[in-house]
């Protein structure tokens, strides 16, 4: 069983999940060498309704995962947050964690009011870019600078109000 549960971006098990993101892009980077820029965001974007950091927690292994939606600055929807450092450790991949946590984010921003999701990612990361065109994602013009990135996506969110379970952690089996 999985479950996800909101943290302090700065709390012990979020920042070492943070750590372990940074460093798996590090590496991957070097590889093409293109240097990574790591940059461990500040925790009061990440307090709600500013946005929230949420932890996948497996009943065996403890936290395995994380992610976390911030507000930026309105688009021409809106309300508009972002998806940052989605990220799942190797042993867990491919058992759909990587969507439910994009969908609990999804749910979360909904609750927060926000007519929209965006996100940057790099070419490099296929799973990544898989998982957010099955999710609704569409590629749009970049809206930001990140020095990491390569592609921009964009989604707009539908409904209004809290739908069930956008305010508490979820449980799940897989």
């Amino acid at each position: 069983m999985v479950s996800l549960r909101p943290s302090p971006v700065d709390a012990p098990d979020a920042h070492a999940l943070l750590v372990a993101y940074f460093t798996s892009r590090e590496i991957g980077f070097a590889h093409q060498n293109v240097v990574y820029t790591a940059t461990f965001p500040d925790p009061a974007v990440f307090q709600p309704p500013a946005g929230v950091f949420v932890l996948v927690e497996d009943e065996h292994a403890g936290p395995v995962g994380c992610g976390g939606i911030r507000l930026i600055p309105d688009g021409p929807l809106g309300r508009r947050y972002e998806v940052k450092h989605l990220y799942l450790s190797p042993q867990t991949r491919g058992r759909g964690w990587g969507r439910l946590l994009l969908d609990d984010l999804e749910r979360r921003a909904i609750a927060f009011g926000a007519r929209e999701l965006v996100l940057d990612t790099h070419h490099s990361l296929e799973a990544a870019g898989g998982l957010y065109a099955t999710s609704g994602f569409v590629e749009i013009e970049p809206y930001n600078d990140n020095p990491n990135a390569t592609r921009w996506y964009a989604k707009t969110l539908v409904g209004a109000g809290a739908p069930e379970g956008a305010d508490g952690p979820g449980r799940y089996t897989g």
